[in-house]
């Protein structure tokens, strides 16, 4: 038997996820080092090509195309419709089956959104942040989610750019911020030329 205390947090949970509001996002979430990435961009960017290389470097895909993305309290937790969970589609290939391909550990259940990668033309970005201070957002049920976004063109490696990115934000929420300790260096080589 379950304490009441037990099962009153059972139902309460069950509850919060049944009536969870949902929408539907064009993109693909990904499971990279342990962090939900939510691929975003127009259709035929490369999404799904981006998302099958880090599935190859032993990322873990959780839905492709179609994100159902539900708010529990102050989480975003997204999965996939049932009928293509487990499934990438990829122009050229078609439809493949990414467990069958790759093995159970290849594919996830659900997964909370903490991160957005946007893939864009490289026309189509109006200003590049060079040096990486500033951080854009993209905002889902009212909740703010920090999101790159990555210039695509002929030539670029994305889905090395989508993993150096997130190994960044890694980086970054854990008090290290690469172009930070830059402009100090750069600040402190100043001081001592004005110095001397």
């Amino acid at each position: 038997s379950v304490v009441s205390s037990d099962a009153i947090s059972l139902v309460s949970n069950f509850l919060q996820e049944i009536l969870a509001p949902q929408i539907t996002i064009h993109g693909v979430l990904i499971d990279v080092f342990g962090l939900g990435v939510l691929l975003l961009g127009e259709s035929g960017i490369g999404k799904s090509e981006c998302a099958l290389d880090l599935i190859t470097h032993g990322h873990r895909l959780i839905a492709d195309d179609s994100v159902l993305i539900k708010r529990i309290g102050e989480k975003l937790i997204g999965n996939s419709p049932e009928l293509i969970h487990e499934h990438l589609e990829i122009r050229g290939l078609g439809i493949i089956n990414i467990r069958d391909l790759f093995g159970v550990s290849a594919v996830g259940n659900q997964k909370n959104i903490d991160l957005c990668v946007e893939l864009k033309k490289w026309n189509e970005v109006e200003e590049i942040d060079r040096l990486g201070l500033e951080t854009e957002e993209e905002e889902i049920f009212g909740l703010k989610v920090t999101k790159y976004v990555l210039p695509v063109s002929s030539g670029r490696n994305i889905s090395t750019l989508v993993e150096t990115a997130i190994r960044l934000h890694l980086l970054k929420i854990n008090g290290y911020d690469a172009a930070q300790k830059l402009i100090e260096k750069h600040t402190k080589i100043l001081h001592a030329k004005i110095n001397n």
